[in-house]
């Protein structure tokens, strides 16, 4: 078993499998676009891992509290990884966390995005550590987000070949 999966069943985390789309839903895009040593990863949110939507849906500062906004954040990033996984075999093969864009489903007056957003980044460097995991980063709240999901992110990786 590699390093980041034994990190991961350590946790006591498991990796999704691809998400459960509502009927009728498709998407005519790949969740993860490979580009030379980069890997550009569409916008994913929170699932369970059976692949489903993770509950509770609505916007953070109303239906979820903070700590709700982070944990699914948190259930992003496995869904993320669980896509990662698929695209290029091996998730130790990353070398680099470059860049992730965190996007909130704010009530009106919310403000605190970046404490949401934090659940994704926290598991990041914890598998990762700081030398790999470290990542540029935006959290912007967003008056909706597809099928009123709490968080949405994306993200860009380098791995190796």
């Amino acid at each position: 078993m590699n390093r980041i999966e034994s990190k991961l069943q350590s946790l006591g985390l498991v990796l999704p499998p691809p998400i459960a789309m509502p009927p009728g839903v498709s998407l005519p895009f790949p969740w993860v676009r490979l580009s030379g040593q980069r890997a550009l990863i569409s916008g994913h949110g929170p699932q369970n891992s059976d692949g489903t939507l993770a509950q509770p849906l609505g916007k953070v500062g109303r239906e979820l509290t903070i700590e709700q906004g982070y944990q699914a954040a948190r259930l992003t990033a496995l869904g993320m990884l669980a896509s990662l996984q698929r695209a290029i075999g091996d998730l130790d093969r990353v070398t680099a966390w470059v860049r992730v864009f965190g996007m909130v489903n704010t009530a009106p007056g919310f403000h605190r995005m970046p404490a949401v957003i934090n659940g994704f980044s926290d598991l990041i460097i914890q598998l990762y550590g700081p030398e790999i995991g470290a990542h540029a980063r935006s959290a912007v709240g967003l008056a909706e987000l597809p099928f009123d999901i709490p968080v949405e992110i994306e993200a860009e990786v380098e791995f190796s070949g």
